[in-house]
């Protein structure tokens, strides 16, 4: 095939599936509780209205995921900031003794521009590092920035530390080998794919004077959506990442919407459901050619606008 022709194979160059396997589905929590406000708005602390709603969902919604986790027979992967580790460890405990995958969210759910400098990102990491340690005793191999914000320096710090993959970027529908610079030779990481229309914070959220706009999609449309990007993903060959927050998507209806959704993927033949590290193993053991991504240099000449004949 001619370069020219790139574009026919829906599968990247080197990428394959296990055998028998056409494409991937992962369901995914952040288990960000309070510090999912609490970076951005730390005035948050003294309101209990708020407090209580982010609480959901360490203390109702949890359990019922975990239950119904267990009754579609699935692993899922938490992605849990290290001071919701620190704030609810018997809700990390139950997560990971139900056979779950814990992974990293930051400390206080703070993104990467966010940060001043490389120091700073690499301190948020190693401290929430050290929260999941204490609360569980877990060292987790993938990293997921909250907000999804991921600075060029970020992926090299990732890969000082032992991670395996980064679950955020959204450049694809298929895991890739991310380098961590331009550089010959740099080191890579695993990149798991996601998007914000696979995300439940959008379409569910909603905090008056913090986030969202006050229109709360039903379950029905939302379940709908995702499953027409599932079915969609499996004819590519792709990875279906969902994002879901307990707090959000644990409320009893959404949850239930996301059981419908699990059982439709478990229907789908040669759909793989598994955890995110399971992926990035599997990704991790192919020759891929590292994605480079090359910081986008803006030209700092601004330019005037022609002027409006007459």
């Amino acid at each position: 095939m001619s370069h020219h022709e790139a574009w026919r194979p829906t599968l990247p160059p080197g990428f394959r599936w296990p055998d028998g396997i056409r494409a991937a589905a992962c369901f995914t929590f952040d288990l960000d509780a309070e510090s999912g406000i609490l970076f951005e708005h730390p005035e948050a602390a003294a309101w209990l209205d708020v407090m209580s709603h982010q609480a959901y969902g360490p203390r109702t919604a949890v359990p019922r995921i975990l239950r119904l986790l267990d009754r579609q027979g699935i692993r899922a992967s938490f992605f849990i900031p290290g001071f919701s580790a620190e704030r609810w460890p018997d809700a990390v405990r139950s997560i990971r003794d139900a056979g779950h995958e814990i992974a990293h969210h930051g400390y206080q759910h703070e993104g990467s521009r966010s940060a001043a400098d490389a120091a700073t990102e690499e301190a948020w990491l190693l401290r929430g590092l050290e929260a999941l340690d204490t609360a569980a005793g877990v060292r987790p191999v993938g990293y997921r920035a909250p907000n999804w914000e991921l600075s060029y320096r970020l992926p090299a710090i990732l890969a000082k530390h032992g991670f395996l993959y980064d679950s955020g970027l959204m450049d694809a529908d298929h895991p890739y080998r991310l380098a961590t610079s331009p550089e010959p030779g740099a080191t890579s990481i695993v990149e798991l794919p996601a998007h914000w229309s696979l995300d439940d914070w959008e379409p569910y959220n909603y905090l008056p004077g913090i986030t969202g706009s006050g229109v709360i999609a039903s379950p029905a449309d939302v379940i709908a959506r995702w499953t027409l990007e599932l079915e969609a993903l499996v004819e590519e060959g792709g990875l279906f990442m969902l994002t879901n927050h307990p707090f959000v998507t644990g409320r009893a209806s959404r949850a239930a919407g996301l059981e419908r959704l699990i059982a439709r993927a478990r229907e789908i033949e040669g759909l793989w459901i598994a955890t995110a590290a399971e992926i990035a193993a599997h990704v991790a053991g192919l020759d891929l050619v590292p994605v480079v991504h090359d910081p986008v240099v803006r030209d700092p000449v601004v330019r005037e606008s022609p002027p409006v004949p007459r």
